[in-house]
């Protein structure tokens, strides 16, 4: 969970807070109604002091018992009254709440997906989740109790205050002399201790971080024996955690006990100054009585300020956090029902003096300058070391990222003239490293068409020699592959994901290494899957093992971001001196017999 920091009370923060009450409007009326009976429970609740204090100077006034029984009968009402008007605030305040914040959940989680790729490659998983959720959870609380406990404390201080004005001036003022003073210090102690609670914040979001980057990547920690060492990260990190809190604690006691010392010493000073007003004839028993218990609302209000301008500053940070994240532009996102035939693609693709840079990395050019023309139902190879630019292109093809300079065509059409989700539509992609959802097996093919049918979906298994091994399985389609795909091989893992990719019948494929990690038997199912989904499409094929690809139309060798040489098998080992005359002698497949 990533610290939810907190921003100063400014008009710009709570205009910015108020954003919120787009979502609070379609409950506007019973917003409005839970306000009302948030009223009438804080107005209940200042009556309470004065008719004790009226039931207690009826009493020692030696009045008949049937006024002291009519008082007593009055505050039952009022107190039944409070009662009902608190139920109904909370009732309808969490009904508000919870009906906002599921619309805030979605608006941002519908947001959150609509964002580029490049969004995302600068923020971890782990922070977005902690918007969707610790933040959110931050709201739940501010907009059911926070936010309406501060209006009741306002109320109670300022309505106590005009009814002690009322009754006792003269104890009144001197009430307002003392209090302000403890109040004041209150705060600089409060901002003192501040930023040791901050620290702590701190500290446990990257506890949590290691946590969540232990667990994601388990399989390496165990892999490199490096159990101890992740213990040992965490355990320093844990200390360090107790350290701050340890030494937060020691200034959180002192100013507990600050506060317990200063408003108790001036409720005691309070007593004090009326005991001498009621021997002076000035007030009666009751009234003191009265002003006891407002004093006593008053400060113990006044007390729990401090920690609601906290809840209220974390509040704002939680919100600004949020709108941060709604702010940033999205994808021009479109459902498809279906792609009007103009946007129907042929196949060809084309890059035109293409040059491109990671928005994490803007001085270094990924593609330098790249030039070259794939025909429709061509197969095409990109060829080239770790780093060349390969995937890059992939990237740009999906329209991940948009072209710094140059040009990209698709059927001489400008890429950016076609609706991003028609163009995505069209291609499919068979990575190294398969993704699966944690689902079924039927849930991640049918992945490639949601609204697939049954037989659709078996026919695409058996076009992609998986379903020879679901068949195997008890639950067949129904299999549980596990947290991406865990339970299944590599091998059953790449031909799920062909058979994701035939489902959805893509116009152009790009094949990104999907055989490199297979072993043989693997490697040929794999291979026979691959032809099937090949055939009547434009194919990209990323490849280092140089003897899968001798039948490509057209291969691409790239080299630091530039086209270096292009042209079939045969045309490149022609070149004495050619890069991939290098590799093809490495990899010994010079004479080797097309399959």
């Amino acid at each position: 969970m990533t610290e939810i920091k907190k921003k100063k009370i400014t008009r710009s923060g709570l205009k910015e807070a108020f954003q919120l009450y787009k979502f609070i409007k379609p409950y506007r009326v019973e917003y409005f109604i839970g306000i009302f009976f948030l009223l009438g429970s804080s107005l209940a609740s200042l009556a309470f002091p004065k008719l004790l204090g009226d039931l207690v100077s009826a009493g020692s006034s030696g009045l008949l018992a049937e006024k002291i029984n009519s008082l007593a009968i009055l505050i039952g009402f009022v107190l039944i009254a409070q009662a009902v008007f608190s139920y109904f605030r909370t009732y309808l305040f969490v009904r508000v709440t919870e009906k906002t914040l599921s619309d805030v959940r979605q608006y941002t989680y519908n947001h959150l997906i609509r964002l580029p790729l490049a969004f995302f490659e600068k923020r971890r998983v782990g922070e977005l989740n902690s918007r969707l959720s610790s933040d959110i959870s931050l709201l739940q609380e501010s907009l059911t109790t926070t936010l309406a406990e501060f209006v009741r404390q306002i109320i109670t201080i300022l309505g106590g205050i005009a009814v002690m004005v009322y009754i006792l001036p003269k104890l009144t003022v001197f009430m307002l002399a003392v209090i302000p003073a403890v109040v004041l210090l209150a705060v600089v102690f409060g901002r003192f201790i501040r930023r040791y609670s901050k620290k702590s914040q701190a500290e446990v979001a990257d506890s949590n971080t290691i946590v969540e980057e232990t667990l994601q990547g388990i399989q390496s920690v165990k892999s490199y024996t490096n159990e101890f060492w992740e213990m040992a990260r965490y355990k320093k990190k844990t200390n360090e955690i107790a350290s701050v809190g340890i030494k937060g604690g020691v200034y959180r006691g002192a100013f507990g006990s600050f506060m317990v010392f200063g408003l108790f010493g001036a409720l005691v000073a309070i007593i004090w100054r009326g005991a001498s007003l009621i021997a002076t004839g000035e007030m009666d028993a009751g009234e003191l009585f009265s002003f006891v218990l407002y004093s006593g609302f008053i400060a113990g209000s006044i007390g729990g300020l401090a920690s609601l301008f906290a809840k209220i500053q974390r509040f704002l940070g939680a919100t600004e956090d949020l709108f941060e994240i709604t702010n940033e532009k999205e994808e021009e996102i479109i459902e498809i029902k279906d792609v009007r035939p103009a946007d129907k693609l042929k196949g060809r693709v084309e890059f035109k003096n293409l040059s491109f840079a990671y928005p994490v990395r803007p001085d270094t050019n990924v593609l330098k300058n790249v030039s070259f023309v794939i025909e429709p139902e061509q197969m095409v190879a990109l060829v080239g070391a770790s780093g060349a630019g390969k995937t890059t292109i992939t990237s740009l093809l999906f329209q991940l990222h948009k072209t710094d300079e140059g040009m990209l065509w698709f059927d001489n059409k400008e890429a950016s003239e076609i609706p991003l989700s028609v163009l995505r539509s069209q291609l499919a992609l068979v990575p190294q490293d398969i993704f699966l959802f944690g689902g079924s097996i039927r849930e991640n093919i049918a992945y490639g068409k949601p609204t697939a049918s049954e037989e659709e979906i078996i026919s695409a298994a058996k076009n992609a020699n998986a379903w020879e091994f679901i068949e195997d399985f008890e639950e067949g389609l129904d299999t549980i592959v596990g947290e991406r795909g865990t339970q299944l091989s590599g091998g059953q893992r790449q031909r799920i994901a062909i058979a994701r990719a035939l489902l959805r019948n893509p116009r152009i494929l790009i094949l990104d290494e999907a055989t490199s990690a297979l072993d043989s038997h693997s490697e040929k199912l794999v291979q026979d899957a691959l032809h099937t989904l090949m055939h009547g499409r434009t194919t990209i094929v990323i490849a280092h093992r140089l003897s899968t690809i001798k039948n490509a139309d057209q291969i691409i060798v790239l080299d630091k971001g530039q086209l270096i040489e292009k042209g079939t098998h045969e045309e490149l080992l022609e070149m004495s001196d050619g890069v991939y005359k290098k590799l093809s002698s490495l990899q010994g497949i010079e004479q080797q017999v097309v399959s």
